[in-house]
């Protein structure tokens, strides 16, 4: 019933690794049914040998998808996904520590009907009780899809989704950097059904330089052209365009101090009742 998805790549840590992937496996109340770890282009010797060891001494049914060359997130998600035997597919990445109890909590309201769920989040530093900050999203599907034009409505590393539907929209695709939030507002647009749990279901590894990866000119690239593929689908309006451009634009290109504070303001939590609509 449940295939979780996993990539990892060069710069992922072997420990770390392991952590995320026992998180996900024999630490939850309710177990997947299959996890895929998809390398994404070649690894350390010793990161290699960190996932052929996880793949032969799990607790549930393990396939290794090796990609000769480094893709990028969005072609080895879509590789992943390929690759998932079960209806619903969690999304988990190498870095991150899921809580025992994320499945038996989320996978109960996607067996309710739900075609896309995520989940609240905590920010932690070095070590997983180092709680530095937290991420919480809307959660009413009228409030997901408002603020959505405005924000992305889903923390990636907590979602569950139903893989045909996400297969029939496309998958990610290649859109670094955005593919996510361009997968969101594609499953919106098709009337997916989507909710969100306010607690958090995973601790995110947020490490050095977090807030620095979230600025600088490839950001501010990607996120034109993310603003302007919404245009064009029609996801947002015109108004919408300009605002975001104007605002999430900016936000790409403030000194490191000020985005810290405005991400955890503006983006990271969500303001019940002012949908950004």
């Amino acid at each position: 019933m449940l295939s979780v998805l996993l990539p990892v790549w060069a710069g992922d840590d072997a420990d770390h690794l392991a952590t995320a992937f026992h998180s996900v496996t024999d630490e939850q109340t309710r177990r997947p049914d299959q996890v895929v770890i998809v390398r994404d282009g070649p690894v350390p010797a010793a990161l290699q040998t960190r996932i052929d060891e996880l793949a032969a001494a799990a607790s549930v049914p393990v396939d290794v998808v090796a990609l000769e060359r480094n893709g990028g997130l969005g072609p080895a998600l879509d590789a992943g996904l390929a690759a998932c035997r079960h209806e619903f597919v969690a999304r988990m990445d190498a870095d991150d520590v899921s809580l025992p109890h994320r499945f038996a909590t989320q996978l109960p309201i996607m067996e309710s009907g739900v075609d896309l769920l995520g989940s609240g989040l905590l920010e932690f530093g070095v070590e997983v009780d180092d709680v530095v900050g937290s991420r919480t999203p809307p959660v009413t599907a009228a409030d997901i899809r408002a603020r959505s034009r405005f924000a992305s409505p889903f923390n990636h590393p907590t979602v569950v989704y139903r893989r045909e539907l996400v297969q029939a929209v496309g998958g990610y695709g290649d859109f670094a950097l955005m593919e996510d939030y361009l997968l969101w507002a594609k499953l919106i647009m098709v009337g997916a059904r989507v909710a969100n749990v306010a607690e958090p279901l995973v601790a995110y590894r947020v490490g050095a330089g977090a807030y620095a990866r979230r600025g600088g000119w490839p950001q501010l690239r990607a996120e034109l052209a993310l603003q302007w593929r919404f245009r064009g689908l029609g996801f947002t309006t015109p108004a919408q365009f300009l605002r975001n451009v104007a605002v999430r634009g900016g936000y790409r290109l403030v000194p490191e101090r000020l985005r810290r504070t405005a991400y955890r303001r503006v983006i990271a939590t969500y303001p019940a009742g002012n949908p950004q609509g």
